[in-house]
């Protein structure tokens, strides 16, 4: 109670001034606003780039290793290559099933691009994949509706298949699909599942761009005996293997014996990319960790700009009460409560740049993620810091003016022009 009814009357002094001068005190808060604003969009994009990050890490499998043919960029390379290595191949994926330990699952794969699809659609077409149906467990992989094949569908070659989201609104539209089928150039398919929305991501070293939404996946016998791949006989006979790590096993290690036996095979030919999505997400949060900390870096810079203009603001405003404040030693002030009054002026000003500074950053945020397409997440702790660091600025940059005022001389300040 003591408290308030000592920086009560210091309160309401300050509010009363800074309303007595509102364009000089907006004009003061506008250093704040933005510095606090771009510290809170700042780190809303580092946090929604670090969640993207960790879904679409989390989807490719933490524990996973994931071996990716290397198109050559044209017709010559490929042939240079291809004297040297037969290509990534099912000799490949028997070595590596046998050879090395600690492996949970794994599955070949074998993509297509269709030359024909009915129903027919104006977006991009799908790709086709041929897996083993332990790709679902491999890769984490839910389903809104229907089932994933079994063995024996695989092993029969059956004529099913299961789409990713963008595939089946794109080909089946939003109603249900179980049930229906989809003509793939001269095979029909029936659709007997539907995956959930998986993260698009960046693009990864290595891994072919594509949408992971925009996926036909069959079994893999029936990829392989229903479908020919006639584009070019240099092809890799597989052009991608799915490997998930056991517990207990290390996913990096483990991805330098498989690193170790291709290389062997295919005599250092450079036509394959071994994939660590564990390596991949300590290289990203390094990346990310520098980033964040260049960007509070350039937002702190708004905010040391905001704090020399409280600063300069408050010198002013002592020069213009010089009298008032020795009025008010003379009726009995102490230094400490001259030292109070316009220490609690400085720190409105931050708090009320601050607040409004927040609902700023929030907004830019927004605008950010609706313009540029980018995942924003505005989290309790950015704001917080935010406001924490623009009251400690405050505090800061208001002291000196303050201690000035204090220092006055009474007298002289009374008879001051």
């Amino acid at each position: 109670m003591n408290l308030l009814s000592n920086i009560g009357p210091e309160l309401l002094m300050g509010m009363a001034s800074l309303y007595a001068h509102k364009l000089r005190s907006l004009l003061t808060m506008l250093g704040m606003i933005f510095g606090v604003g771009a510290v809170v969009a700042m780190l809303s994009i580092t946090e929604g780039a670090q969640k993207e990050m960790m879904s679409f890490i989390d989807q490719l499998g933490v524990n996973n290793i994931i071996v990716e043919a290397r198109e050559a960029v044209d017709r010559n390379e490929l042939q240079s290559v291809r004297a040297i290595s037969p290509g990534l191949s099912f000799r490949d994926f028997r070595a590596i099933q046998e050879n090395v330990s600690g492996l949970a699952a794994i599955t070949p794969r074998k993509r297509f691009k269709p030359q024909k699809l009915l129903p027919k659609t104006n977006q991009e077409p799908p790709q086709l994949i041929g897996v083993l149906p332990n790709y679902v467990e491999i890769n984490s992989l839910k389903l809104v509706s229907g089932r994933f094949f079994d063995d024996h569908e695989n092993q029969d070659s059956a004529p099913v298949c299961v789409l990713g989201e963008t595939a089946k609104v794109n080909l089946l539209g939003y109603d249900n699909a179980i049930g229906k089928y989809v003509k793939v150039n001269d095979t029909w398919l029936q659709v007997i599942g539907v995956l959930t929305p998986q993260s698009t991501g960046d693009d990864v070293e290595g891994m072919q761009a594509a949408n992971r939404n925009n996926l036909i996946i069959a079994p893999l016998n029936t990829v392989m005996r229903r479908f020919e791949d006639n584009t070019s006989y240099l092809k890799d006979e597989i052009d991608g293997i799915y490997m998930k790590v056991g517990k207990g096993a290390d996913s990096i290690e483990t991805s330098n014996v498989v690193r170790a036996i291709l290389s062997a095979t295919h005599k250092d030919a450079g036509d394959f990319t071994v994939i660590v999505p564990a390596g991949l997400l300590e290289q990203r949060k390094q990346t990310q960790f520098i980033f964040k900390v260049v960007m509070i870096c350039i937002a702190g810079i708004s905010l040391l700009v905001g704090g020399i203009g409280i600063m300069n603001i408050m010198l002013a405003t002592v020069l213009e009460r010089t009298r008032e404040i020795g009025i008010r030693r003379a009726i009995g002030a102490r230094q400490g409560d001259i030292v109070r009054q316009f220490l609690t002026e400085a720190v409105l000003i931050s708090i009320v740049g601050g607040l409004v500074g927040i609902a700023f950053g929030v907004t830019l945020s927004k605008v950010i993620a609706w313009q540029a397409g980018w995942s924003t997440v505005v989290t309790t702790s950015s704001i917080a810091v935010a406001f924490g660091v623009s009251v400690f600025i405050g505090l800061l940059f208001g002291i000196y003016p303050a201690v000035q005022a204090a220092k006055l001389d009474p007298i002289e300040a009374i008879r001051y022009e």
